[in-house]
């Protein structure tokens, strides 16, 4: 695939437990092959444009990442397949300020088939960390797989670092869908992204921008905006760990 893709997406997280609380949104996601992709006018890679994606926000440590040389790393480090095809599934910078709460590199092998998903998830304090999702016997991943991870990073200051995360993923080629379900001992959450995929264009992005021209500032506003909600409702704080030694666990 050496075209960008545009996803018009739309996130929703449900908390469960003792405190509720639930919101949807419109996001706005790209995917793309990460060693070569044909890109409009208006989005670049590792260059400045309106819209862009450089390989230093992705892949190892934040800001100076590696990009796809740190994923096929990591895949060789774990024996895994999946680097003859990789795509990157990310919100782009919008007029260079980005942040990213999760995003995923779909890895396939020759044959096209899906076959790790690495979900490399931000915290608002500048930390990250990245879980290997496959089957346990490493055939491709199919819609109806539920692939289990053990949460070992905080993401919330309003949830545990404990419990497990059950990715599902179902990535089509007109459409994408992920789903992930974080259970704890008091509740849990789910979180999802789904929408339509077409080809990005200059148009849809200059709608994108218009739509929701503060690009990733909306993000990170929406998301301290839902954490002063889960305050007044006086949801349980946890402080901020230590990060994890290692930047990838399973």
């Amino acid at each position: 695939m050496n075209r960008v893709d545009y996803i018009k997406g739309q996130t929703f997280h449900g908390r469960r437990g003792a405190v509720e609380n639930a919101f949807r949104y419109g996001v706005d996601y790209v995917l793309f092959d990460a060693d070569a992709a044909t890109t409009p006018g208006l989005f670049s890679r590792n260059s400045a444009n309106l819209t862009s994606v450089w390989d230093r926000d992705h892949g190892g440590t934040p800001k100076a990442g590696t990009g796809v040389a740190w994923l096929r790393a990591v895949l060789a480090e774990h024996g895994l397949p999946g680097g003859d095809q990789v795509q990157l599934l990310t919100q782009p910078r919008v007029l260079g300020h980005v942040f990213n709460p999760v995003s995923f590199w779909l890895c396939h092998d020759a044959a096209g088939h899906l076959r790790v998903v690495v979900a490399e998830v931000s915290n608002t304090f500048g930390d990250r960390h990245s879980y290997l999702c496959h089957r346990p016997d490493l055939e491709p991943i199919t819609r109806e797989d539920h692939i289990k991870a053990q949460k070992i990073f905080h993401v919330s200051p309003f949830q545990p670092v404990s419990g497990g995360y059950e990715f599902r993923f179902d990535i089509r080629a007109d459409r994408i869908g992920i789903w992930i379900d974080y259970t704890n001992g008091n509740g849990g959450l789910i979180a999802t992204l789904t929408g339509p995929r077409t080809p990005l264009t200059n148009r849809a992005i200059l709608a994108a921008c218009l739509r929701r021209p503060f690009g990733s500032r909306r993000v990170l506003t929406l998301i301290h905006w839902q954490a002063l909600k889960l305050w007044i409702k006086r949801a349980p704080y946890f402080s901020r760990p230590e990060p994890p030694e290692q930047d990838v666990s399973q």
